[in-house]
Protein backbone atom coordinates (compact mmCIF):
# COMPACT_ATOMS: atom_id res chain seq x y z
CA UNK A 1 0.00 0.00 0.00
CA UNK A 2 1.26 3.28 -1.08
CA UNK A 3 0.58 5.11 2.28
CA UNK A 4 1.68 2.42 4.30
CA UNK A 5 4.85 2.28 2.67
CA UNK A 6 5.69 6.00 2.38
CA UNK A 7 5.04 6.14 5.91
CA UNK A 8 7.23 3.29 6.84
CA UNK A 9 9.77 4.83 5.04
CA UNK A 10 9.83 8.42 6.91
CA UNK A 11 9.50 6.42 9.91
CA UNK A 12 13.08 4.44 9.33
CA UNK A 13 15.18 7.03 6.91
CA UNK A 14 13.46 10.70 7.53
CA UNK A 15 14.39 13.37 10.07
CA UNK A 16 12.75 13.57 13.05
CA UNK A 17 11.11 17.13 11.81
CA UNK A 18 9.50 15.28 8.95
CA UNK A 19 8.37 12.30 11.41
CA UNK A 20 6.52 14.47 13.81
CA UNK A 21 5.15 16.02 10.83
CA UNK A 22 3.98 13.04 9.43
CA UNK A 23 2.62 12.01 12.89
CA UNK A 24 0.81 15.06 12.76
CA UNK A 25 -0.56 15.30 9.08
CA UNK A 26 -1.45 11.53 8.86
CA UNK A 27 -2.24 10.39 12.65
CA UNK A 28 -2.75 12.10 15.82
CA UNK A 29 -0.14 13.68 16.32
CA UNK A 30 0.76 16.91 18.84
CA UNK A 31 1.73 19.94 16.76
CA UNK A 32 3.56 21.04 19.68
CA UNK A 33 6.21 18.29 18.56
CA UNK A 34 6.81 19.72 15.15
CA UNK A 35 7.31 23.29 17.01
CA UNK A 36 9.52 21.66 19.45
CA UNK A 37 11.62 20.33 16.16
CA UNK A 38 11.66 23.45 14.36
CA UNK A 39 13.20 25.18 17.25
CA UNK A 40 15.89 23.26 17.34
CA UNK A 41 16.85 24.81 14.25
CA UNK A 42 16.44 28.31 15.66
CA UNK A 43 19.35 30.51 16.09
CA UNK A 44 20.59 33.39 18.79
CA UNK A 45 19.57 35.70 16.12
CA UNK A 46 15.81 34.96 16.08
CA UNK A 47 16.76 32.73 12.41
CA UNK A 48 16.53 29.30 11.32
CA UNK A 49 19.65 27.66 10.07
CA UNK A 50 21.54 23.77 10.91
CA UNK A 51 20.72 22.73 7.29
CA UNK A 52 16.93 22.50 7.68
CA UNK A 53 17.43 22.91 4.28
CA UNK A 54 19.00 19.57 3.15
CA UNK A 55 20.63 21.19 0.46
CA UNK A 56 22.92 23.50 2.62
CA UNK A 57 24.81 21.82 5.50
CA UNK A 58 25.63 25.92 7.17
CA UNK A 59 24.36 26.36 10.81
CA UNK A 60 24.03 30.49 9.91
CA UNK A 61 20.47 31.80 9.98
CA UNK A 62 19.22 31.72 6.36
CA UNK A 63 16.21 32.93 4.90
CA UNK A 64 15.45 29.29 2.87
CA UNK A 65 16.02 27.73 6.31
CA UNK A 66 13.18 30.82 7.55
CA UNK A 67 10.61 29.39 4.89
CA UNK A 68 10.98 25.57 5.49
CA UNK A 69 10.46 26.46 9.34
CA UNK A 70 7.01 28.26 7.89
CA UNK A 71 6.42 25.19 6.12
CA UNK A 72 6.41 23.00 8.26
CA UNK A 73 4.49 25.00 11.18
CA UNK A 74 1.86 25.89 8.86
CA UNK A 75 1.92 22.07 7.71
CA UNK A 76 1.26 21.36 11.77
CA UNK A 77 -1.17 23.71 11.98
CA UNK A 78 0.57 25.54 14.40
CA UNK A 79 1.12 29.70 14.91
CA UNK A 80 3.41 32.02 16.39
CA UNK A 81 4.40 29.29 19.16
CA UNK A 82 7.30 31.56 21.73
CA UNK A 83 7.23 34.17 19.41
CA UNK A 84 9.57 31.97 16.52
CA UNK A 85 7.57 33.35 14.08
CA UNK A 86 7.70 37.12 15.35
CA UNK A 87 11.83 36.56 16.01
CA UNK A 88 12.14 34.73 12.58
CA UNK A 89 10.57 38.37 10.95
CA UNK A 90 12.62 40.30 13.19
CA UNK A 91 15.57 38.72 11.82
CA UNK A 92 14.46 38.81 7.93
CA UNK A 93 14.09 42.85 8.56
CA UNK A 94 17.86 42.53 9.58
CA UNK A 95 19.78 41.36 6.94
CA UNK A 96 17.14 42.93 4.50
CA UNK A 97 17.79 44.93 1.26
CA UNK A 98 16.67 48.67 2.21
CA UNK A 99 13.39 48.06 -0.38
CA UNK A 100 12.96 44.69 2.14
CA UNK A 101 14.30 42.01 -0.53
CA UNK A 102 15.58 38.89 1.15
CA UNK A 103 17.84 36.57 -0.72
CA UNK A 104 17.34 32.56 -0.87
CA UNK A 105 21.31 32.47 0.95
CA UNK A 106 24.32 34.27 2.15
CA UNK A 107 28.43 33.67 1.14
CA UNK A 108 28.66 31.94 4.54
CA UNK A 109 26.97 28.74 3.19
CA UNK A 110 30.52 28.29 0.80
CA UNK A 111 32.69 27.20 4.24
CA UNK A 112 30.23 24.48 4.48
CA UNK A 113 28.90 21.61 2.58
CA UNK A 114 26.27 22.48 -0.22
CA UNK A 115 24.83 21.31 -3.37
CA UNK A 116 27.00 22.13 -6.51
CA UNK A 117 24.15 24.38 -7.40
CA UNK A 118 24.02 26.76 -4.69
CA UNK A 119 26.37 29.43 -6.04
CA UNK A 120 26.06 33.43 -6.41
CA UNK A 121 22.64 33.41 -7.69
CA UNK A 122 21.14 32.22 -4.27
CA UNK A 123 22.76 35.22 -3.03
CA UNK A 124 20.75 37.76 -5.05
CA UNK A 125 17.34 39.14 -3.39
CA UNK A 126 14.64 38.06 -5.36
CA UNK A 127 11.04 36.86 -5.60
CA UNK A 128 12.67 33.47 -4.32
CA UNK A 129 12.27 33.69 -1.63
CA UNK A 130 10.84 36.80 -0.75
CA UNK A 131 7.01 36.91 -2.24
CA UNK A 132 6.90 32.99 -1.00
CA UNK A 133 7.84 34.57 2.73
CA UNK A 134 5.58 36.68 2.65
CA UNK A 135 2.74 34.76 1.12
CA UNK A 136 3.09 32.37 4.09
CA UNK A 137 3.18 34.94 6.79
CA UNK A 138 0.11 36.27 5.50
CA UNK A 139 -1.05 33.12 5.34
CA UNK A 140 -0.15 32.74 9.12
CA UNK A 141 -2.23 35.74 9.75
CA UNK A 142 1.13 37.60 10.45
CA UNK A 143 1.52 41.53 11.00
CA UNK A 144 5.55 42.83 11.32
CA UNK A 145 6.94 46.03 9.30
CA UNK A 146 9.28 43.75 7.51
CA UNK A 147 5.96 41.94 5.91
CA UNK A 148 4.95 45.56 5.51
CA UNK A 149 8.24 46.36 3.31
CA UNK A 150 8.39 42.99 1.66
CA UNK A 151 4.44 43.24 0.59
CA UNK A 152 5.34 46.42 -1.33
CA UNK A 153 8.31 45.16 -2.66
CA UNK A 154 6.88 42.05 -4.16
CA UNK A 155 3.75 44.17 -5.74
CA UNK A 156 6.09 46.58 -7.40
CA UNK A 157 8.01 43.77 -8.99
CA UNK A 158 4.98 42.30 -10.21
CA UNK A 159 2.78 44.97 -11.02
CA UNK A 160 6.37 45.57 -13.77
CA UNK A 161 6.51 42.12 -15.37
CA UNK A 162 7.91 38.71 -14.36
CA UNK A 163 11.12 37.81 -15.66
CA UNK A 164 11.98 34.68 -13.28
CA UNK A 165 11.96 30.86 -13.08
CA UNK A 166 9.40 28.19 -12.06
CA UNK A 167 10.51 28.18 -8.63
CA UNK A 168 10.12 32.29 -8.37
CA UNK A 169 6.69 31.57 -9.96
CA UNK A 170 5.86 29.07 -7.13
CA UNK A 171 6.89 31.56 -4.66
CA UNK A 172 4.67 34.41 -6.49
CA UNK A 173 1.29 31.95 -6.52
CA UNK A 174 2.00 31.51 -2.89
CA UNK A 175 1.85 35.34 -2.30
CA UNK A 176 -1.01 35.60 -4.25
CA UNK A 177 -3.03 33.16 -2.82
CA UNK A 178 -3.14 34.80 0.75
CA UNK A 179 -1.60 38.48 0.33
CA UNK A 180 -4.51 40.78 1.86
CA UNK A 181 -5.47 42.68 -1.02
CA UNK A 182 -7.53 40.72 -2.88
CA UNK A 183 -8.62 42.67 -5.87
CA UNK A 184 -4.85 43.75 -6.53
CA UNK A 185 -4.01 39.89 -6.49
CA UNK A 186 -6.60 38.78 -9.00
CA UNK A 187 -5.88 41.83 -11.19
CA UNK A 188 -1.81 40.71 -11.23
CA UNK A 189 -2.98 36.65 -11.42
CA UNK A 190 -4.42 37.28 -14.71
CA UNK A 191 -1.30 37.40 -15.74
CA UNK A 192 0.06 33.92 -14.10
CA UNK A 193 -0.93 31.89 -17.69
CA UNK A 194 1.58 33.82 -19.71
CA UNK A 195 4.15 33.68 -16.66
CA UNK A 196 4.35 29.82 -16.45
CA UNK A 197 4.20 28.97 -20.12
CA UNK A 198 7.79 31.08 -20.61
CA UNK A 199 9.20 29.87 -17.10
CA UNK A 200 12.55 27.94 -17.28
CA UNK A 201 12.10 24.45 -14.97
CA UNK A 202 8.47 24.39 -15.53
CA UNK A 203 7.90 20.74 -16.00
CA UNK A 204 4.54 20.37 -17.75
CA UNK A 205 4.89 16.70 -19.31
CA UNK A 206 4.04 14.22 -16.87
CA UNK A 207 6.43 11.97 -19.08
CA UNK A 208 9.42 14.11 -18.61
CA UNK A 209 11.47 11.99 -16.44
CA UNK A 210 14.08 14.87 -15.33
CA UNK A 211 13.70 17.93 -12.73
CA UNK A 212 11.64 20.49 -12.81
CA UNK A 213 8.57 22.24 -10.62
CA UNK A 214 5.19 20.48 -11.73
CA UNK A 215 1.66 21.31 -11.60
CA UNK A 216 2.10 19.53 -8.44
CA UNK A 217 3.98 21.96 -6.79
CA UNK A 218 1.57 24.96 -7.81
CA UNK A 219 -1.37 23.07 -7.18
CA UNK A 220 -1.16 20.77 -4.43
CA UNK A 221 -4.19 20.20 -3.71
CA UNK A 222 -7.52 20.00 -5.89
CA UNK A 223 -8.37 23.61 -3.44
CA UNK A 224 -5.29 25.12 -5.10
CA UNK A 225 -6.61 28.61 -7.01
CA UNK A 226 -4.03 27.43 -9.53
CA UNK A 227 -5.88 24.27 -10.68
CA UNK A 228 -7.68 26.06 -12.65
CA UNK A 229 -4.76 26.89 -14.45
CA UNK A 230 -4.09 23.22 -16.06
CA UNK A 231 -6.48 20.66 -17.61
CA UNK A 232 -7.72 18.06 -15.15
CA UNK A 233 -5.66 15.13 -17.95
CA UNK A 234 -2.74 17.02 -16.91
CA UNK A 235 -3.78 16.78 -13.19
CA UNK A 236 -4.27 13.44 -13.48
CA UNK A 237 -0.87 12.76 -15.68
CA UNK A 238 1.17 13.98 -12.87
CA UNK A 239 -0.78 12.12 -10.43
CA UNK A 240 -0.25 9.00 -12.40
CA UNK A 241 3.81 9.41 -12.51
CA UNK A 242 3.81 10.73 -8.60
CA UNK A 243 2.38 7.55 -7.94
CA UNK A 244 4.31 5.47 -10.10
CA UNK A 245 7.62 6.87 -8.62
CA UNK A 246 7.48 5.85 -5.18
CA UNK A 247 10.96 3.70 -5.12
CA UNK A 248 10.53 -0.01 -3.37
CA UNK A 249 12.07 1.11 -0.42
CA UNK A 250 8.74 2.98 0.12
CA UNK A 251 10.40 6.66 -0.35
CA UNK A 252 10.45 8.57 -3.13
CA UNK A 253 14.10 9.77 -5.16
CA UNK A 254 14.70 13.45 -5.73
CA UNK A 255 16.23 14.32 -9.01
CA UNK A 256 19.33 16.43 -8.53
CA UNK A 257 22.44 15.38 -6.70
CA UNK A 258 22.19 16.72 -2.86
CA UNK A 259 25.99 17.21 -0.89
CA UNK A 260 25.99 14.15 1.15
CA UNK A 261 24.02 10.65 1.90
CA UNK A 262 22.37 12.24 4.99
CA UNK A 263 21.12 15.52 3.07
CA UNK A 264 19.60 13.12 0.30
CA UNK A 265 17.76 10.96 2.80
CA UNK A 266 16.35 13.75 4.63
CA UNK A 267 15.21 15.19 1.05
CA UNK A 268 13.69 12.24 0.38
CA UNK A 269 12.12 12.11 3.83
CA UNK A 270 11.12 15.60 2.52
CA UNK A 271 9.63 14.91 -0.87
CA UNK A 272 8.02 11.77 0.54
CA UNK A 273 6.02 13.42 2.93
CA UNK A 274 5.22 16.04 0.00
CA UNK A 275 3.92 13.02 -2.33
CA UNK A 276 1.83 11.71 0.44
CA UNK A 277 -0.05 14.57 1.18
CA UNK A 278 -0.51 15.75 -2.57
CA UNK A 279 -1.70 11.79 -3.58
CA UNK A 280 -4.24 11.95 -0.35
CA UNK A 281 -5.26 15.47 -1.34
CA UNK A 282 -6.14 14.70 -4.76
CA UNK A 283 -7.68 11.22 -3.60
CA UNK A 284 -5.21 8.80 -4.58
CA UNK A 285 -4.47 7.54 -0.94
Amino acid sequence: MTLRRGLEFIEREARLIERRLAAVVFGDGDASGVVDAVRAYRNGDGGFGHGLEPDTRCPASLPVYVELALDALLAAGAGDKDGLVTGACDWLGSVARSDGAVPLAFPVIEAYPHAAHWTEWTYEPGLNPTAGLAGRLHEMGVRHAWLDQATQWTWAQLESGFDDDAHALNEVLHFLAHVPDRARAEAVAVNVPAWMAGAKWFQADPADPGYGVTPLHLAPTPESPWCQLFDGAIIEGHLDRLARDQQPDGGWPITWEAPGQASTLEWRGMVTLHALRTLRAYGRL
